[in-house]
Order: structure tokens, then sequence, then C-alpha cells
């Protein structure tokens, strides 16, 4: 696919930049009747939206010394992870099912910020499951004889609230390769979403590519067609940039490419666990998968990374950047992961609302 200078657009990781636009306008989380939780999961994006909701007032109004996470089960219902019979019947009150777990989300937090704290071995990774009441600790295939015995001691003072899962290959950034966007003074990688402010135009992508690669991006190779530079960058810690185009793009009609043609994006939402997402890359084209942690941690070669949400979708290098969304909202940016998409594999995202929060913007 070519890019127009003067019709920038903004295709997913991995599809890198096409000629139709990528707009969306921003719309978080928003409230909704308790009929959702009865909707199977990713039925519609304002139902687990409506279901983020419940489970974020929820955890605000008991705590987390009484709350340890939600999730979205099988059947599309939002499981709520408590403590007591008493919050139980708060989560019943709202519509959602209660799971009734030995360790609350105040103890599983404490575990996790001391792991980051303690366990920073690259080929880590690590983030509460709600489904299992632990923190999974994943080792990827570099961690072997004295680093993985090293990392065994540490997790040994934990016991049981900590579970381990080794995945396959390594965790590694996904920069280069694909037909994507092009930094000076070099790299490659993927437009994420457009966004605005006022009257002003920009697009956000993986922060990894705008520290590593570059701060000034253009659409092609020979980077004689500039796109513009990054404002925001932000990576290791987290993994997100913002880049101000040059010349606002004319095209304000966007959408995401999706296994069946685009998909348009209406706006921004919070991941959650359980629900079915997408991620389209210029590499490895649309793969669907599932939202399996949130708050992950990574320690990539380059640095440790917090806050990602973690996925089954995979993904590989010349996806990084680019957009992870549910039906029409978007969620994150892809950051890296382990795996491939011939085998499998699990790959991170930043949220998508991070980025949009820090520029002041709103997806158009």
């Amino acid at each position: 696919m070519k890019i127009r200078h003067t019709r920038v657009t903004a295709i997913t990781a991995g599809t890198g930049l096409a000629a139709t636009a990528l707009v969306a306008t921003a719309a978080y989380a928003s409230a909704g009747s308790n009929e959702v939780n009865a909707a199977p999961a990713g039925t519609t994006s304002s139902a687990v939206s409506a279901q983020a909701k419940t489970a974020k007032s929820l955890a605000a109004e008991l705590g987390a010394a009484r709350t340890a996470g939600s999730f979205i089960d099988e059947s599309g219902k939002l499981v709520v992870n408590v403590t007591d019979s008493s919050a139980a019947q708060s989560v019943r009150a709202a519509g959602a099912q209660p799971k009734l777990v030995k360790r609350s989300g105040q103890d599983l937090n404490k575990i996790h910020k001391a792991l980051q704290k303690k366990v920073t071995t690259t080929g880590t990774a690590y983030a509460v499951n709600p489904k299992t009441n632990t923190v999974v600790v994943s080792f990827d295939s570099s961690v072997t004889g004295a680093k993985l015995a090293k990392v065994n001691k540490q997790l040994k003072q934990f016991g049981s609230a900590v579970t381990t899962k080794k995945v396959p290959g390594r965790y590694k950034l996904f920069t280069l390769g694909g037909e994507a966007i092009y930094a000076a003074p070099s790299g490659r990688c993927s437009l994420g979403f457009n966004a605005k402010k006022g009257e002003e135009y920009f697009f956000v992508t993986a922060g990894h590519c705008t520290e590593l690669a570059g701060k000034t991006w253009f659409a092609d190779q020979g980077k004689t067609k500039k796109l513009g530079t990054a404002t925001v960058s932000k990576f290791p810690g987290e993994d997100y940039a913002v880049v101000k185009y040059d010349a606002a793009p004319e095209d304000t009609k966007g959408a995401v490419k999706g296994k069946d043609g685009e998909v348009d994006i209406t706006g921004a939402a919070d991941a959650t666990v359980g629900q079915k997402v997408t991620r389209s890359g210029s590499t490895t084209g649309v793969h669907e998968g599932e939202v399996t942690a949130l708050d992950q941690t990574v320690n990539y070669q380059e640095g440790q990374v917090d806050g990602l949400i973690q996925t089954t979708v995979c993904a590989e290098p010349g996806d990084s950047g680019g957009s992870l969304y549910a039906e029409d909202k978007a969620l994150g940016l892809t950051s890296g992961g382990s795996g491939n998409c011939t085998s499998g594999g699990e790959t991170f995202f930043n949220p998508v609302g991070e980025a949009l929060a820090a520029g002041g913007l709103e997806i158009y």
C-alpha cells in the first residue's frame, strides 16, 4: 500500500499506513445497565465497556481489601472476585457474578510491586491473573540455568500466591519489518491511531519506536514524505508516543483493517480480562485473541515496562505501534511479546488511553 502525502492514514500495526484515514471520536468506557452482564463476551463494544464500568465501580465501592479483580467468563458474564459474603451481595446487586477468593487485590498488588523491584531479569513478565487469583510469572526461552534458578529463588517467598509459566520464543519489541512508517535516522514501525487536539492533528504509536528509532517519521522508506515529529515519547516504564503531523490530513473518515474489510473506530475504551480482541499488522495481517491480564510488567532487554495489556494475540517484528481494538473501540498500541503467528505466542499492548491523555488528544 502507498501513502499519499496529503492524505495521511493510520492502519494498524502491521498493515502500516494506507490511503484511508483511521479516525474516531474519543469515548471511554461508559455506564450501562446491568443487563449487559448477560451478553456474550465481545458481542458489542458497548456491552463490554459497561461491564468494565461496573467492575470499576464495584472495586471503588468495596476497596482492594475486599475485591481481587474481575473478568468476563466464557458465557459473557462479568465475574468479580470478592473476599467476603457481604461484598458478594453487593456484586449480585450490581448484576454481576461474585466469586469468593482467598487473596485480596491488596495482597496480590503488594506481590506485584515487590516483583517489579526484585525480579528484573530480562525475559520475565508478571501480572495479576483474576481467573486464578494469583500473580503469574512468565519466563521466555532465554531464562534458563543460573538465571532461572535465581528467579525461582526470588519467587519462593511468595508460595502458592505466585504461579509460573514458560512461553515460547523470547520477549522482544516488535519494531522492525513490514510496510509501515519510517523513522529518521533509521527504523520502521506502524502507526496506531490518528488523533487531534483542537485543529492540530497527531498520531499515536509505540514509545520504543520514537525512543530507539527516531523522533521524525516519514510515509516512505526513502524519507521524502514527512509525516511529523514526536512531541511525547515514553519508554521504558511505559510504551507510547505522540507524533504531531506537519500538515492536517484531508481525509477525516477512518477505519482499521479487519478480517472482512475496514472497521470503523468510534472511540477508545479500557480492556477487560476475557474480552475478545483483534490486532491488525503490516507484517502479519489480522489476528484475534483474548485479553488475559491487565497491568502487566515485562522485562525487555531494553528495559522494564509496566501497565501493559496481555493477550493471546500473536504478532511479529513490524507490528510495533499498531492498534489493538475490539469492534469499534480502540484499546491499545502494540509493544512486544513472544512467539510468532505460525507457532503462536502472546503480545503486550500499552493502553491507548495513556497516549491520548498525555497529549490531551481525542481519536477522530
